[in-house]
This record gives C-alpha cells, structure tokens and sequence, in this order.
C-alpha cells in the first residue's frame, strides 16, 4: 500500500493542506457569521452559495484544465481562492460573502478535479480501490483536523482568514513540486435523472437526502453548536467527532450492505441517523461526552447514506453506465446541497430555536427511510452486488472514474448521456 501512495504523496499532499484550510473556512464563516448579528437564514442562504458555485464549477473546470494546463490551472485557482478567502474579513457583509462564497465554491471544485484525474491517471486500474479509500482517508482527516484551528485564535480576528489563506496557497507546492505526468481531461457523460429514478429510485432518494441534510449540517452546524452555548474549542470539538463518526462508521456500515440488500441497509441507517439527529438535540442541553458521542453516530450514520445510495446504484445499472449514473447521482447530490442550508437556515429562524438544525436532518433523513422501506416493499427483487462498497464524500465527477465498479464500463467521452438514457434497466 505504502508503495502505492508514495509516487501520489505529493498530490495527496495537496489536497490534504487544501482541505485543511477548506474545512476551517466553512466553520470559521458560519461562527464569525453569528458574531456579527447575521441570522440563521442568512448564514444558510450563503453557504447554499458555496454549494452553488461548486455546481457551477463543475460545468466550467474541465475546459479550464485543458486550456492552461494542471499545474497552471491549480495555481491560478488556488490564487483566487486565497485572495477571495481573504475578502471575506475585508468585506463582513452578507450580500458579500454570498457573492464571494459562491466564488470559493467554483474556484475550489477546479482544484479539486486538478488532484482527482491526476490520481485517476497516475493509479494503475488494479489499485485504484486502494488509492480512491486513500485519498477518502486524507479527506476525512484533514477536514476533522481542520476544525481543530479554531483553537488557536479569536473568529472574530483576522488571523484564522488568514491561516485558511496560507494552507491553500500552501497547497500550491506539492503539486507544483510533483513529476507525475499531467493527463488529458475528458467529458463525462451523465445519464437523467429520471432515468436513473426509474432504474434505482432508493438510490436518487438517498442521494437527495444527504445532501438536503449534510449540506446543511456543513453550513450550519457549528452555527447551532455556538448558539447552545458552546465556545470556540467546543465547536472545533463538536465538528471534530462528527466528522470522525463518519469515518469510522462508514466502512462496517458498508460491509453489512455487502451481505445484504442494501436497501434494507440503507432503510434502517436513515432511521437510525434520524434518531441519532434527535439524540443529539436532546444531549445538547447537557453537553459534554453526551452530546459529542450523540454527534459522533450521526455523522457515522448520515455519512454513510451517499455511498451507500452509489453502491446501490451500481447493483442497478449496467457496468457500462456505471461512471455516467454515477456522476448524475452526484449532480443530485450537489443540488439538493445547495437547496439544503437555505431550508435548514429558514427553519431555525422562523422556529427561533437552534435545535430546528437538527429536527430538520432527522425529518429528512425519516422521510428517507420510509420511503426507502415501501420501495423494498413493492420491489422484492434480489439484488445481486456488483460491486464492493466503498467509503467515500460528495466529490467531482472525476473521482468517479477511481471506482473500480467504473474500470468495466465505458470510459468518458464514450458514450453520449441521451445514448446512455435509452439503456438503463428498470428498477426491479
């Protein structure tokens, strides 16, 4: 393994420092947002921007990338993200930090499909289960360590913009110092949506879940975590063992779906995180290890749903539309993230009340276990697994093409998205 990563230490490198300062941003502007008297739909309103300009990206990176190169194009981005980053504490207003917010989102999704079809590239087609479980590890980490420099200065000074800034610029050098050869970037086809219902409805239903309840738990979450009372290292703290919850959880959780129909899986995890959801609103009156060990099983839980509801996919569809359903079930993903924080910040205010973060989550994620269950109902079909689970986050489409489930199929650029329409199998 170690023989493997070590040529891609360099991009990992990368990507690491830029989830570092990433993850530190999210939170850092969602507690400076509530220092400076900005309301819970605002704050909400201007992470969906995020979410929105990471969409956005998606349509522009790839023809960036060819224009200016790898390298070039990562610097140049990296750039405008530092500098952007920046404004931010120069400009604490909310009409423009949604403005720059939706900037960061576009800028960072260019970044991140700089690193992810240079691993593609750089991975032999054996390995690359282990590179993309690797290069989840390093996301994972570097978003829960991230949380961790809220300990070192005040949010409401200048100096945690400033270390966000530094970290990703930072990320400049190892992927500028690498000898990897940089490879060509291809379109990646995408099958419809509706389409893709009719082939796997628990996966789209999954897929839309998560990201209506984690794009706003990203947006939001250390937002509640202040508003009940915690300080800065609390809520470093109360993001930390979320974010390790869903490491941990996710690989035994996916291991179960590999022995079972996953949609019994998938049924009672989102019955479970909604639980979990509720336990955690109930435990912040107390705090402390109840209230952490009650966040550490929802982000285990609520985690596990997006790769889940992939895997599940991939059993559904044929292997030649693996990659295509793939990357349009991210698409869903992105844009039910974008509409996620908007409802979420719209909750807690018109409820007055913190926990409504929360209620939400466990809402949605009910929802999806309901429906989930009636859908294994009224499909008894066995489903036969196709593919392994593996852990993964909402990335580019690129990283898609690291999934060995991917490796049988059509690469991208093979086939066009209406082609791919007329050959998806009915859901069974």
């Amino acid at each position: 393994m170690l023989a493997l990563i070590a040529p891609l230490s360099a991009l990992l490198g990368g990507v690491g420092l830029l989830l570092l300062g990433s993850g530190l941003f999210g939170t850092l502007l969602a507690v400076r947002g509530e220092l400076e008297g900005f309301s819970a739909q605002t704050i909400g309103l201007i992470s969906s921007g995020y979410f929105l300009g990471f969409f956005l990206g998606t349509l522009f990176a790839p023809a960036l990338i060819r224009r200016i190169g790898h390298i070039r194009a990562f610097a140049f981005c990296a750039a405008g993200t530092a500098a952007l980053t920046l404004a931010h504490a120069v400009f604490v207003d909310p009409l423009a930090w949604l403005v720059l917010r939706v900037g960061v989102g576009a800028l960072l999704v260019v970044l991140y499909t700089v690193i992810e079809s240079w691993l593609n590239a750089s991975s032999p087609p054996e390995r690359r289960a282990q590179v993309f479980s690797a290069y989840m590890l390093v996301n994972l980490g570097a978003l829960a360590l991230g949380q961790q420099f809220l300990r070192i200065a005040d949010v409401g000074d200048f100096v945690l913009f400033a270390v966000v800034s530094m970290l990703i610029s930072l990320a400049v050098m190892p992927v500028a110092w690498t000898r990897l050869t940089p490879p060509p970037v291809l379109a990646v086809p995408r099958i419809g949506v509706r389409a893709l219902y009719r082939a796997a409805p628990s996966a789209v239903v999954g897929t839309l879940a998560s990201g209506l309840a984690l794009g706003a738990f990203w947006g939001l979450g250390p937002l509640y975590a202040a508003d009940i009372g915690l300080d800065h290292a609390g809520v470093a703290s109360f993001m930390g063992w979320t974010i390790v919850g869903g490491a941990a959880l996710q690989f035994p959780l996916g291991r179960l779906s590999d022995r079972r129909d996953r949609r019994d899986v998938l049924a009672v995890i989102g019955g479970l995180a909604a639980a979990a959801a509720v336990l955690a609103v109930l435990s912040g009156r107390l705090g402390g290890a109840a209230l952490y060990a009650s966040m550490f099983m929802f982000g285990g839980l609520s985690f596990a749903v997006y790769p889940l509801s992939v895997a599940h996919l991939i059993d559904r569809i044929s292997t030649d539309q693996v990659l295509a359903g793939s990357s349009t079930l991210l698409l869903v993903h992105g844009v039910a993230s974008a509409v996620g924080p908007s409802l979420a910040g719209l909750a807690m205010t018109r409820s007055g009340t913190p926990g409504a973060l929360l209620a939400y989550a466990g809402v949605v994620f009910g929802a999806m276990a309901l429906f989930v269950g009636w859908r294994r109902r009224v499909r008894e079909g066995i489903t036969e697994h196709d593919a392994s689970f593996l852990p993964m986050l909402r990335t580019t489409p690129t990283a898609l093409e690291l999934m060995p489930a991917a490796q049988d199929g059509a690469r991208p650029g093979a086939s066009e998205p209406a082609a791919a329409d007329a050959a998806v199998t009915p859901g069974r």
